[in-house]
């Protein structure tokens, strides 16, 4: 139960990421958390362990053989997300789920139902790790630490089991799309990694969106609204207009798998000015470039019908798909599938409606595709997570180290 009870002490530590505080990490519980790992880690006997200003823990567990065998890494974000709190988490165990509703709040009738949650019911039989109702769990992703962890705990107490230097991480600020800006892909020395971060068992990653923001300033002229004919130009209508040159059927609420969208995340406006934000997806980088081309393209439509700099866009590259990266070494996701199987998993590849710290440092330099962690429901309160589910992802940890060592 080492790996259960290092999750219920994770996810009691308060390690929200703040997305305007604009240092790193976003917040002092996530270098407290970082320092406490960082101890549990020296208790191991781990080497080589690196906790810098920034939060970025590093820790080393040396080959136990004299072959050659590639230096993998594992990584964790240890924030959680900053959607809903992630303070006073006060974690229970659901054990033998039966299939029927969880009642997380009896005072508060918050319920996890089996309606709003079907997945639910794919864990009938296992124990599962629930909130309060009041909290998210923090599954995501100290589920991810708890096993990898776990997994370096279970390969020092089978020293038979040959495996390579192997390298852990565990990075702030994920949630806010930083993870991996200062991540020292050099310092942590590695062929190749894998990030524990997916969802559900079996999941693997190696594809993302293309990202993109984009934020439209539109001009207008304010006048006395009892002698505006021919002189009034409302911004806001001409944000509305905007919007409606978009494809009305390529937003989040109308796509799924690989098809992309235009996401309007914020509009404020008043006469004279408005702003749109909005964040561009696509697995596709042509079709990717081809959505920031539109845009420019309904710029350009607004200013000849409403006068030149009416309208002005500003488009901000996020992250690109890791695919690119991956594609020339696909041994690396080879080598996670079979040892998904000899765990007892069965592999689901799928691409990642979202992005990843993986996709970032894959172009860094560190491929680096995603693993399940085994949670559902992330950022939310009806959050949960399977213990055996926890359980094979730790095992898909021992089997990747294992193979690698053999191959």
């Amino acid at each position: 139960m080492d790996l259960v009870n290092r999750f219920l002490r994770y996810v009691r530590i308060d390690t929200q990421s703040a997305e305007e505080a604009g240092v790193t990490p976003s917040t002092p519980g996530q270098m407290e958390f970082v320092k406490a790992l960082r101890t549990e880690l020296e208790a191991m006997g781990l080497e080589e362990i690196t906790l810098d200003d920034h939060g970025y823990l590093f820790a080393t567990l040396p080959a136990n053989t004299t072959r050659t065998v590639p230096t993998i890494g594992f990584i964790a974000h240890v924030d959680t997300s900053p959607d809903i709190t992630g303070k006073d988490v006060n974690p229970r165990i659901v054990e033998n789920y039966n299939g029927t509703d969880i009642t997380l709040s009896a005072e508060d009738h918050i319920i996890l139902s089996t309606a709003d949650s079907p997945e639910l019911l794919k864990y009938v039989g296992d124990d599962l790790i629930v909130t309060d109702g009041h909290t998210l769990l923090g599954a995501d992703d100290k589920a991810g630490i708890a096993e990898i962890i776990s997994a370096i705990a279970y390969l020092q107490a089978h020293p038979e089991i040959e495996h390579g230097k192997i390298r852990i991480g565990f990075n702030p600020d994920e949630e806010i799309g930083l993870g991996a800006h200062k991540f020292d892909v050099k310092l942590f020395g590695c062929n190749w990694a894998y990030t524990m971060d997916g969802g559900e068992v079996g999941e693997l990653e190696y594809e993302n969106f293309n990202a993109a923001a984009a934020r439209i300033t539109i001009k207008g002229r304010n006048v006395h609204p009892g002698y505006a004919k021919g002189k009034m130009i409302n911004s806001m209508r001409i944000a509305s207009e905007f919007i409606q040159m978009l494809p009305q059927r390529e937003n989040p609420e109308s796509t799924d798998g690989y098809e992309g969208f235009y996401h309007i995340v914020g509009l404020k406006g008043e006469v004279e000015q408005t702003t749109v934000s909005l964040i561009i997806r696509d697995h596709s980088r042509d079709i990717f470039n081809k959505r920031k081309e539109l845009l420019q393209n309904c710029i350009m439509t607004l200013n000849s019908k409403y006068g030149a700099n009416t309208a002005t866009v500003d488009i901000t590259d996020q992250y690109a798909n890791m695919r690119e990266v991956i594609e020339p070494m696909m041994y690396v996701i080879d080598i996670a599938c079979e040892a998904m199987r000899e765990a007892g998993v069965t592999p689901k590849i799928k691409p990642i409606r979202g992005g990843t710290d993986g996709a970032q440092l894959s172009f860094k330099g560190l491929p680096c595709p995603n693993i399940f962690a085994g949670g559902v429901n992330f950022h939310s309160r009806y959050e949960f997570v399977s213990i055996q589910s926890m359980q094979k992802a730790m095992m898909t940890i021992v089997k990747i180290a294992e193979l690698v060592a053999k191959s």
